[in-house]
């Protein structure tokens, strides 16, 4: 009779089960195991039992050649034998000192952990903050989120699932995060100041959805709702790669509002020459990538690459895709991604067509064309979110200055940079004869030059007043524009046609000056008055109007205070919204720095009751606007 080997033993048809502790030699350690033996005679196809770990005393010793090799003896159990096998079992000390156990030595686990899901609420006692002022919005202080012994549950705000979302995972993933007043001041994402309820709604609006159309009549702060909105789902793994569009001079504007909401969030700007452009779209790996409308119609050839792909984009002044057939919008459809967020003060500019055509960016196939009207409204009134300031009225301090920067257009840059040149030449040429007005006479040359350019008529802030405009007259308010002269107010109101504009500087005759605030005031077509400092900052009740654009800045900020409370005074009952223009890299914008850090120091003298410096600039501080030799003092 042959021997048995080890695959004889089966699982099956167990006779006896006998626990063995076996000392296995192993090349690198020895280790102890538990076997459970199935003494039973072969069938089928059997498989030897699996070594499992233990710590008893009583086993099977094996032989040098392992123990499948100890169980071909024929061993004994209990003193009798077997005809097929025989397995000797005997009591055996297992050995527990070196160097005959030989062990791992000191184990230790270290697990990395990263937890955003579901971030630290704050400690209770954690107390409320005052916020910081900021250099580029202008805004009574709002307190920080409260702690939770303050704040009650009604006031914090929390994610909703949209009324699409059906995986069951996905709602549980929004209805369980913590309230957004915590996610936005706890230890991952901080903030200067805090932003309003209506705007902590509309983060709470965009941040789960997939299409999405913030529609927030101008001045709410749609771009900072959709910055922190995407900076909570970067922080949430919601998203990796975004696309941010909008047009040509917001791009800076952009760029600063990233700066300051964004924290440490990347973003890249995609300019420059073809082959940098496609290096941004094909090999950067940066999250978030900023471009405008025109060279993301360029670029198209490239967009169509499979490479190309974005967890999100997002659209700004998204009425520039109200043309369904316009080339940009078949471009932007065309865009390879999986959420759509557009922001825009007027999705119907026009006719229902054009939220119809906005729709086929944020959700295609959800409002086929020549839908109803009142269809339409029912089909995308779960990813459509509108407020205006009535909505809002009791959220809104009562007055709200902001900096929009702007850039040069080619026409201008160059004109602007060829002037500052000679002019800086002239100066310095000039000797110990220069003086104040010497330097004054270059500035406002370069000044008019950022207004509009003086051979083409191009004009920045041009373009960006008309879009700012049309949100206003969209919504049948009423604007106040500001200018330091005559000449560009009238280059406006030939190109501000639309809105009907009426004008109100020296050059009125001053019989003619009530007439035109009285039609101003009474007729819903004109909406907007184009006014000079000189003539408008004083004596002047326009409560009616909520809108000031300070179209250049003046030389003090109190004459632009001035002009701002033409609107901003008693028996306004609306919160007024005053955007001042800077171009950025000009004249302008060293301005806006000098005054606006003569303005704080102003403040702070005021608050501690000691006697006001001017706030205007000096002769010293003008002559620093330029790179000029320094001259030798005139003795007095």
């Amino acid at each position: 009779m042959r021997e048995p080997g080890p695959d004889d033993f089966a699982h099956s048809g167990l006779d006896e089960v006998v626990p063995h502790t076996i000392p296995v030699n192993l090349d690198l350690e020895i280790a102890t195991f538990q076997v459970l033996d199935l003494l039973a005679p072969p069938t089928g196809n059997p498989s030897p039992p699996s070594p499992l770990p233990a710590s008893g005393a009583r086993g099977v010793e094996s032989s040098g050649g392992g123990w499948r090799a100890g169980l071909r003896q024929r061993p004994e159990v209990n003193g009798a034998s077997t005809d097929n096998f025989s397995l000797q079992v005997r009591e055996a000390q297992l050995l527990t000192d070196t160097p005959w156990v030989r062990s791992f030595g000191k184990l230790s686990m270290e697990i990395a952990t990263q937890g955003w899901r579901f971030p630290v609420p704050l400690e209770p006692e954690v107390q409320s903050k005052q916020s910081v002022p900021i250099a580029n919005i202008s805004r009574a202080p709002v307190p920080l989120p409260k702690s939770h012994k303050e704040q009650t549950e009604d006031s914090f705000t929390h994610l909703r699932p949209p009324d699409d979302t059906v995986d069951l995972k996905d709602r549980l993933f929004l209805l369980l995060q913590p309230p957004l007043e915590n996610l936005l001041s706890g230890k991952h994402i901080r903030l200067d100041s805090a932003p309003y309820p209506y705007q902590m709604e509309g983060i709470g609006f965009l941040m789960p959805r997939h299409a999405a159309l913030l529609a927030d009549e101008m001045g709410l702060g749609k771009t900072m709702q959709a910055i922190l909105a995407l900076r909570l789902s970067f922080h949430a793994g919601l998203v990796k790669r975004a696309l941010i569009v909008c047009p040509k001079s917001l791009v800076h504007n952009w760029c600063r509002e990233l700066r300051h909401w964004g924290g440490d969030f990347p973003f890249e700007v995609i300019g420059g020459t073809a082959e940098n452009r496609a290096a941004s779209w094909l090999v950067s790996n940066c999250p978030v990538k900023l471009v405008n409308y025109e060279i993301l119609t360029r670029d198209a050839a490239i967009l169509a690459d499979e490479r190309v792909h974005f967890d999100i984009v997002v659209l700004d002044e998204a009425q520039r895709i109200k043309n369904r057939e316009s080339k940009i919008s078949q471009v932007v459809r065309g865009i390879s991604r999986d959420r759509s967020w557009a922001l825009t003060g007027t999705p119907v500019e026009n006719r229902i067509d054009d939220l119809v055509n906005l729709f086929a960016f944020i959700d295609p196939g959800r409002v086929p064309r020549d839908t109803p009207a009142k269809r339409v409204a029912q089909l995308t009134s779960d990813c459509t979110l509108r407020r205006t300031k009535d909505d809002v009225l009791s959220d809104l301090p009562a007055r709200t200055i902001s900096d929009t920067y702007l850039a040069l257009t080619p026409a201008q840059r160059r004109a602007y940079e060829r002037a500052e040149e000679e002019g800086i030449v002239h100066l310095n040429s000039l000797g110990d004869t220069i003086t104040v007005q010497h330097v004054f006479e270059l500035v406002l040359r370069l000044k008019q030059i950022c207004n509009f350019d003086p051979s083409t008529g191009e004009s920045a802030k041009l373009d960006q007043l008309q879009s700012d405009l049309a949100e206003v007259s969209e919504s049948g308010r009423k604007a106040i524009v500001f200018s330091q002269w005559v000449e560009p107010l009238r280059q406006l109101a030939g190109a501000l046609a639309p809105f009907g504009p009426l004008e109100f500087h020296g050059r009125i005759p001053p019989g003619d000056r009530q007439r035109v605030l009285d039609s101003f005031r009474a007729d819903t077509r004109k909406h907007v008055l184009l006014m000079s400092y000189g003539t408008g900052s004083v004596g002047l009740n326009l409560q009616f109007a909520n809108y000031v654009f300070l179209f250049d800045r003046w030389w003090n900020p109190a004459v632009e205070d001035q002009a701002i409370n033409r609107a901003h005074r008693i028996g306004q009952k609306n919160p007024v919204f005053v955007t001042r223009f800077v171009v950025q890299d000009t004249i302008e914008e060293r301005i806006a720095e000098v005054l606006e850090k003569k303005r704080a120091m102003f403040t702070e003298i005021i608050e501690e009751s000691a006697p006001p410096p001017s706030v205007g600039l000096t002769e010293e501080e003008i002559m620093g606007l330029f790179d000029i030799r320094s001259r030798p003092r005139r003795a007095a």
